[in-house]
């Protein structure tokens, strides 16, 4: 098991369930929300944003968890 991994694991798929849970009782919160739906439209931008600031952060966190357990280095 690798401790330094799987925390950081742990820590990304924290960072991903709280965006989405922000994203429904908080959306005035993210600035960078604004931006995308202008460049690319409402639903194109909020899809990106979706995908890069929720999904996969907590993607990257449960492989992260998985290679942690299984012994595996991020570094």
């Amino acid at each position: 098991m690798n401790p330094v991994t799987s925390i950081i694991g742990v820590l990304a798929v924290c960072y991903g369930l709280y965006t989405a849970w922000a994203r429904v009782k908080k959306p005035e919160q993210f600035a960078k929300l604004d931006a995308m739906k202008k460049q690319w439209g409402e639903k194109a931008g909020t899809a990106i944003h979706v995908i890069a600031y929720t999904v996969v952060p907590a993607v990257f966190g449960v492989v992260m968890i998985i290679r942690g357990l299984q012994g595996g280095s991020l570094f």
